[in-house]
């Protein structure tokens, strides 16, 4: 069929047959119109997504990195206090150490010289000497004190009592004699001294007897 037969045939139908095809033809149209913007509209909403997903990625390997140089820092934290420690304790005591080897020192020179001279009264002296001398050493710079304890009231926080005996004119027990001196660490007993604890001698019935009679006679 030619174009003028079609021309003519299209003019020859109705009215509401042409209007009706001119109105898909424009539904048509607006339909990929809209079709369009939606994919458009998708399109963005994904790059928008992938977008996200490689900053989270970058930012979850970001942290896995801290977490893991925060790790290595606490280890070698750990690492290094407990070493620190170690050493504390291993020389703890220098300090004192350094004290007592200038005793030793004064022993040595005591020994020598008694070896020289063989002379008794005078090596019996160094070692007073030294013995107070390493003594208030302890005590100045360590706070470790002897306390004395014969004539003193019994008092079992300083004092272990490893003997007994019955004595007149005593009203209390008291410390008589001291086998073993007692040393204290500042304000903390360190060693209870061992004494010999005399305690009031129990009257005899003479004595008891004697005194009923006083006591029926006042």
């Amino acid at each position: 069929m030619s174009k003028q037969q079609n021309e003519e045939v299209v003019e020859n139908q109705p009215q509401e047959v042409v209007e009706s095809t001119e109105n898909e033809t424009s539904e048509a149209a607006a339909t990929g119109s809209s079709t369009t913007d939606e994919q458009v509209k998708a399109d963005g909403e994904l790059e928008t997504l992938r977008n996200r997903i490689q900053e989270l990625e970058a930012e979850n390997s970001e942290l896995k990195s801290q977490y893991l140089r925060k790790s290595a820092d606490f280890e070698n934290f750990r690492k290094r206090m407990f070493r620190e420690k170690e050493e504390s304790v291993k020389y703890a005591n220098t300090n004192l150490l350094s004290d007592i080897v200038n005793i030793i020192d004064d022993f040595e020179r005591a020994i020598k010289s008694s070896q020289e001279s063989r002379d008794f009264e005078m090596f019996h002296s160094g070692i007073e000497l030294i013995e107070k001398q390493f003594t208030g050493m302890l005590e100045r710079n360590w706070g470790l004190k002897r306390f004395e304890s014969e004539g003193e009231i019994f008092d079992p926080q300083k004092h272990e009592a490893i003997g007994m005996e019955e004595r007149e004119g005593l009203q209390d027990q008291m410390v008589i004699e001291d086998y073993q001196k007692g040393y204290m660490l500042h304000d903390r007993v360190l060693r209870h001294a061992k004494v010999k604890v005399g305690v009031p001698k129990a009257a005899s019935s003479e004595d008891q007897d004697d005194q009923e009679l006083n006591k029926n006679k006042e």
